[in-house]
């Protein structure tokens, strides 16, 4: 496998991802991947599902503007300071600190930083077959282009992991590295939206402390709803809208792991297990664990883990 290339090499072959010619200050990043590198990439089982084409990290960027009539990858952004003015197929918006963009392949856009107060950004283009399921992933379609997700250390922290693979000599190995970065930030998104409002998530920990205290008895959709303040069937949609299942079901996979943990760390039968989480009727629980598991409490306990 490649490992690295010359110099000389890389003057031959520039990327072929549209960055701006924006001027970097000394304070600022612009990380390109080769071309050779890129097409490398592209082969590579390890990476040609999803891979970074360039990334980048700019402070107050005064003067910061593009146009791209033929937007060929994919550009997520996230702006930490500031503000930009974006346009994108027509569409006006505003994109200030806290807000994660999304300019989609093929999408032609165009942005420019605030004079007055011009953004700082963290970047990164890429590309592979997963780019649109991640995008659908990450919460962007059509007429959502932009999340706010407020300030969000982790997300940082994985912008930053990109950058890690700098003055390594473009080493195919340290970008091999960052392409599995990437896939992780991506899949962090949904992680940290689910963080950016603080009322909600305290209701969500007010819940779900609430049915660990109680995995000893059988509650109901009401229950929960009135401790929400809410009627049953808001509730249920809007515990769904946050975590993509129905509390009862997150409920009963709380169980689920109890008794788990019972079974790999006792002597307890199955029988007593299913009374201490609220179940008279082990056969009952016994079937709803099968379907939770994949395979029947006996199995589970009998299977060899290390």
């Amino acid at each position: 496998m490649m490992d690295y290339f010359s110099m000389s090499d890389w003057q031959k072959n520039t990327a072929s991802t549209q960055t701006s010619q924006w001027p970097v200050p000394p304070d600022s990043i612009r990380y390109v991947v080769p071309d050779p590198i890129v097409r490398l990439m592209a082969d590579h089982p390890l990476t040609r599902e999803l891979y970074p084409l360039a990334f980048g990290h700019y402070r107050k960027a005064a003067g910061h503007h593009m146009h791209r009539e033929h937007h060929r990858d994919n550009l997520l952004i996230y702006c930490t300071d500031g503000k930009a003015f974006l346009n994108v197929l027509g569409e006006p918006h505003t994109v200030e600190a806290g807000d994660l963009l999304l300019l989609p392949a093929g999408a032609n856009h165009r942005y420019t930083a605030d004079p007055d107060n011009p953004w700082s950004i963290h970047w990164v283009h890429y590309t592979g077959p997963l780019a649109e399921d991640f995008r659908n992933y990450m919460g962007f379609d059509g007429s959502n282009r932009i999340r706010h997700l407020g300030r969000q250390p982790r997300l940082l922290v994985d912008f930053n992991g990109l950058l890690s693979v700098r003055q390594t000599g473009f080493r195919a190995r340290g970008l091999i590295h960052a392409a599995n970065r990437l896939r992780q930030l991506l899949a962090a998104v949904p992680l940290n939206a689910d963080e950016t409002s603080h009322e909600r998530r305290a209701e969500l920990d007010t819940i779900h402390n609430y049915m660990r205290e109680h995995l000893d008895e059988r509650i109901t959709l009401e229950q929960l709803a009135e401790l929400a303040g809410l009627s049953p069937a808001h509730f249920a949609t809007r515990y769904r809208e946050q975590t993509g299942t129905s509390p009862i079901q997150h409920f009963l996979h709380l169980k689920v792991e109890r008794a788990c943990q019972m079974l790999d760390t006792s002597d307890l039968s199955f029988a007593d297990i299913s009374r201490r989480l609220g179940y008279d009727d082990a056969y009952y629980f016994s079937r709803l664990f099968k379907k939770v598991m994949g395979q029947s409490p006996r199995d589970y306990r009998h299977t060899p883990r290390h």
